[in-house]
């Protein structure tokens, strides 16, 4: 298995560099179900920054993305099942999936709450706010 980079799947959704976006192509589909690749959350993390704040997608956009990645068999992500429920609570809410998924984590990792000093977090992804 080999580990992939946020800019390899830039490259891979956004095709906007054609020699990158050649090498990137090739290299997906090189990936298989027994030789995967694998994404950790901090890309995963990285990709939707870019992608919102560099190339301006929208929710509705980065929620098909994420969807689509999560739904491929040449992927193995990192926290896979946690990935997929931040997505959900992305896809109902109007906040940054990184809140979403800041939340998820700690739920997925037995905590009781997460503390946050950000209302909005606190009011749609169901951590606590101090005050």
């Amino acid at each position: 298995m080999i580990a992939l980079d946020t800019n390899i799947l830039v490259r891979f959704i956004v095709q906007d560099d054609p020699i990158q976006c050649r090498q990137s192509d090739e290299l997906m589909a090189t990936l298989s179900p027994s030789e995967p690749g694998w994404i950790s959350i901090a890309v995963i993390m990285e990709l939707v920054w870019v992608l919102t704040r560099i190339y301006k997608l929208d929710q509705p956009q980065m929620v098909q993305i994420l969807a689509r990645l999560l739904d491929r068999n040449e992927f193995d992500f990192q926290h896979h099942a946690t990935l997929r429920k931040a997505l959900e609570i992305y896809r109902t809410q109007n906040m940054d999936f990184d809140d979403c998924l800041i939340a998820e984590s700690g739920r997925a990792a037995g905590c009781i709450k997460t503390l946050t000093f950000d209302k909005k977090a606190a009011s749609r992804a169901g951590m606590q706010l101090i005050e």
